[in-house]
C-alpha cells in the first residue's frame, strides 16, 4: 500500500511539474513518459537546473536534457538511466524524478517535501498566473549597463515583483516588494523606454522594449505599490 501511495503521489507531482511550460514547449502527459519522445526545453530558456535550481556554468555544472521529460538539468540531477519505450527500451539518461517514476526505485537523496521559499517559484508556473510578465532590463546605479531578465507580478503575490534570469527558470534570483514605492515616468533616451521605482533612497530604473509595454508596467506597478491586490476585471464587476 505504501508503494501504491508513493506511485500515485509521484504521478500527481508529475502532472503538476510538466504542466505550465510555455506553449512552444508542449509537455508530455504523465502516462506518456518514456513512451513518446519529449520536446526538449531549449537551453537558452534556462540559466539553472530545472530540478535542483543550481545555476549552470561552462565548467563544473553543464546542461543536459532528460530523455523522458525534456527538462534541462545538471549532471548530478541526470545521473540516472532508465529504459525508454520510444527508444526500443534502451537505457537513456533521465532526471531523478523520471527515474523514480519509470522504475519505481527510490534514491537516497530525496528532496521531496522541501519547503519552497519565496524565490523558488518557477517562472513558467508564475507567468501563467500573473498580472503582468515580460522581458525588461534593470539598469545599474550608473544607468549605463544592467541585467536583462524575465519580470513577473504574480496573481497570488501581487505586491511583489519577481525577477528571473530566463523565462523557464525554476528559481527567481531576487524579488522586489512593491508596496509603498512611487512609479516615475522618464523621458525617452536613445530610443530607450525608461521608468523608475523609487522609495526613499532606493531607486530602480527599468527599460522596456516598447512605449506601450512601459505604460503597462507602470500601471501594474502603481497598483501594487498602492496595495491594490484585485484585478481590474474584479474592480469593474
Amino acid at each position: 500500500q505504501d508503494a501504491i501511495d508513493r506511485k500515485e503521489k509521484r504521478s500527481e507531482t508529475f502532472k503538476t511539474a510538466v504542466h505550465g511550460l510555455e506553449t512552444d514547449t508542449p509537455a508530455l502527459k504523465t502516462e506518456e513518459l518514456g513512451r513518446r519522445a519529449p520536446q526538449w526545453v531549449r537551453d537558452n530558456l534556462v540559466t539553472m537546473c530545472m530540478r535542483c535550481k543550481e545555476p549552470f556554468n561552462a565548467i563544473t555544472r553543464r546542461r543536459h536534457h532528460c530523455r523522458a521529460c525534456g527538462y534541462v538539468v545538471c549532471a548530478r540531477c541526470s545521473d540516472y538511466k532508465a529504459e525508454l519505450q520510444y527508444d526500443g527500451n534502451r537505457p537513456n539518461r533521465v532526471c531523478q524524478e523520471c527515474f523514480i517514476f519509470l522504475t519505481g526505485h527510490t534514491v537516497l537523496e530525496d528532496r521531496e517535501g522541501k519547503h519552497k521559499g519565496i524565490l523558488e517559484k518557477g517562472a513558467a508556473e508564475v507567468s501563467n498566473r500573473s498580472l503582468l510578465c515580460s522581458s525588461l532590463q534593470l539598469l545599474d546605479k550608473n544607468g549605463k549597463g544592467g541585467m536583462r531578465g524575465w519580470f513577473v507580478i504574480p496573481e497570488d503575490d501581487p505586491l511583489v515583483l519577481y525577477i528571473y534570469a530566463a523565462p523557464q527558470d525554476v528559481r527567481a534570483h531576487t524579488t522586489i516588494p512593491l508596496l509603498g514605492y512611487q512609479v516615475r515616468d522618464m523621458p525617452q533616451s536613445e530610443s530607450r523606454h525608461l521608468f523608475q521605482l523609487a522609495q526613499s533612497r532606493q531607486v530602480f530604473t527599468f527599460v522596456a522594449d516598447t512605449e506601450e509595454l512601459k505604460r503597462r508596467w507602470m500601471k501594474a506597478m502603481a497598483r501594487s505599490a498602492a496595495g491594490i491586490t484585485h484585478t481590474e476585471e474584479e474592480e469593474e464587476e
